[in-house]
């Protein structure tokens, strides 16, 4: 419910509000300084970096060179995506109720930055000297504390982000540049992976390059978190208690749809990063294409990007976001036909789903930030971080049931490292890149046509939240 003592925050009120390092626009309903812009995306160029190579790499980095079981890596990522049920409601809760010199979401940025780190490092590092149970138990550990401190920055840095701007347009432009910005970490990260999959000591240029990158992030965070703007006046409008806010997110039947089709989009693609290495190496028998149908992947999403932006004013946002799902979901289904040759259609369908995956990638973080609003004119809180700790609880969970379905499926499809794969294991690959997120996707589809939030309901929110403020003004 809301608190009559507690004057809701509107796009009126920013040009008072004080602020912590930095300026921020005199009015969220004009332009973001393009400088601001990339203060608050820097830190994904490194994030991006090491998050592809964690996402491609690390499984088949756990199974063909640390030995370690398909099932047994399966489990660990299953379980230490569980554990967000416990970290992602506690950061997004907690972020949001901060009181802090620093701001509710500097602070905790500040924080994340050498956890972070330290994270990376151990993931691709362990003692050379552990096996079997206790090298199983190190990558638990590194897991934890990677998934842990990366919680700890992604929410309150998401959270910053719809703070950052209120206008419905101007949304989809930060987060469209953060989207490009992190398709430039990504792009670090197919050079990352390049030379450690092609390293003649493979385990020695992993620990190189993620110290480097563990370097770069806690940099680049640091720098940002240092000359990023946050309203002070935002602190202590959190929900009065962690049930209660995250039944309100639950409660608003925008996030709700959004959640459900998120989740089962999730389910789908989860391990799609991960078994492009499969794919290539056992399915294809092309191991060299794995970086050029990576990278056919990412060049859409530097070329489309503006345009999506700019398409989403005339169209809309939904009608960007109903495209995207569609697209991917015949593209992933059809790689189910692609001979096991090389092709030129395997490199034609990662175009098509690197253009989707851009057009979604712009409209989607966009959306989610406009119905926050709408949880304001209901509850008169600003709970950015409990939103988005749900949203990131449900990408983790739905991305660990994937990676336990994966990982057994490999198992009982008798997959063998480094050696000819049989029928059974390659038809399993192809199901697990094609079909399955194909399905997931058209069954997202299908749901989220029945999204009602649009750009006049949201300016119908955005009047009365400014109308309060003036009421509460103007008592």
């Amino acid at each position: 419910m809301s608190d009559p003592a507690r004057p809701p925050v509107t796009a009126e009120s920013v040009a008072e509000a004080p602020i912590h390092a930095g300026a921020a626009p005199a009015d969220p309903a004009d332009r973001l300084p393009i400088g601001l812009i990339w203060t608050y995306c820097l830190p994904t160029l490194g994030i991006g970096m090491m998050g592809l190579l964690f996402a491609m790499y690390l499984m088949k980095f756990s199974t063909d060179v640390l030995g370690i079981a398909p099932a047994a890596m399966g489990m660990l990522f299953a379980l230490s995506r569980f554990w967000d049920a416990v970290s992602d409601p506690m950061a997004g809760y907690l972020s949001d109720r901060t009181t802090s010199r620093l701001g509710r979401r500097r602070s905790w940025m500040y924080a994340s930055a050498l956890p972070l780190a330290l994270g990376v490092v151990c993931l691709w590092s362990p003692p050379t000297g552990l096996s079997g149970t206790l090298l199983v138990l190190w990558m638990g550990a590194a897991l934890l504390l990677y998934e842990t401190a990366s919680t700890a920055y992604y929410i309150p840095h998401g959270a910053l982000g719809v703070e950052l701007a209120s206008n419905y347009h101007e949304r989809t432009r930060l987060f469209g540049y953060r989207h490009v910005i992190t398709a430039f970490g990504l792009s670090l990260g197919l050079v990352a992976f390049w030379v450690v999959d092609n390293a003649e000591e493979t385990r020695a240029a992993a620990f190189w390059v993620s110290v480097v990158g563990g370097l770069i992030i806690a940099a680049l965070i640091l720098f940002s978190t240092a000359r990023l703007p946050e309203r002070s006046d935002f602190q202590g409008r959190g929900g009065t208690a962690a049930f209660s806010s995250f039944r309100d997110v639950v409660r608003n039947p925008h996030a709700r749809l959004l959640l459900i089709v998120y989740g089962i989009e999730t389910f789908g693609v989860s391990s799609i990063a991960m078994l492009v290495p499969y794919l290539t190496e056992y399915v294809l028998h092309a191991k060299e294409l794995t970086i050029p149908i990576i990278a056919c992947y990412f060049v859409p999403q530097f070329i489309f990007t503006p345009f999506w932006i700019a398409l989403s004013r005339r169209v809309g946002k939904k009608s960007i976001w109903v495209f995207s799902m569609g697209v991917t979901a015949c593209s992933f289904s059809a790689f189910f036909i692609v001979p096991e040759e090389p092709s030129v259609w395997i490199f034609v369908l990662a175009g098509l789903l690197g253009l989707a995956g851009g057009a979604g990638a712009v409209a989607a973080p966009s959306i989610k930030a406009d119905i926050i609003d709408y949880d304001e004119l209901k509850t008169g809180e600003r709970k950015e971080g409990a939103y988005l700790a749900v949203w990131n609880f449900v990408r983790k969970a739905a991305g660990g049931l994937t990676a336990i379905l994966t990982g057994f499926a490999l198992q009982l499809a008798d997959f063998t490292p480094n050696e000819e794969q049989s029928d059974a294991a390659k038809t399993v690959i192809r199901l697990l890149f094609s079909l399955v997120p194909g399905g997931c996707y058209a069954v997202g589809t299908l749901i989220f046509m029945r999204f009602r939030f649009n750009e006049a309901e949201h300016a119908e929110v955005r009047s009365e939240l400014n109308a309060r403020a003036r009421a509460n003004r103007n008592p």
